[in-house]
């Protein structure tokens, strides 16, 4: 399934440079950080929305919505979601207090 998130990135890739008034995530592009980031905080709350009322077709719904957004806000930022992904297995195997203990004092 990662080849649909490449190719999602590629998409997401090319409409960096796409006419803002061509596509949603051009529009989005062009209004900056700020625009993304609030963005995927409404989605969040939607998120969390669908988990509460229990519909999983709904819940499945908000988190595409989710993921896609993050996947916005990694293009924007020069990453892929490759980058989360070797993240995510070199985590692989951890426990999650050790994870977090080697990320130091500020659970960051």
């Amino acid at each position: 399934m990662s080849e649909i998130l490449e190719e999602l990135a590629a998409v997401l890739e090319a409409r960096k440079t796409a006419d803002p008034s061509s596509s949603y995530v051009a529009g989005l592009y062009s209004r900056g950080l700020d625009a993304i980031l609030k963005k995927i905080g409404e989605e969040s709350a939607e998120l969390l929305i669908a988990a509460k009322g229990g519909d999983t077709h709904q819940l499945v719904h908000e988190m595409a919505d989710l993921w896609f957004h993050t996947l916005v806000l990694l293009a924007q930022s020069g990453l892929k979601p490759d980058d989360v992904l070797l993240e995510l297995k070199r985590r692989f195997g951890l426990s999650g207090l050790e994870e977090k203990a080697r990320r130091g004092k500020t659970g960051l």
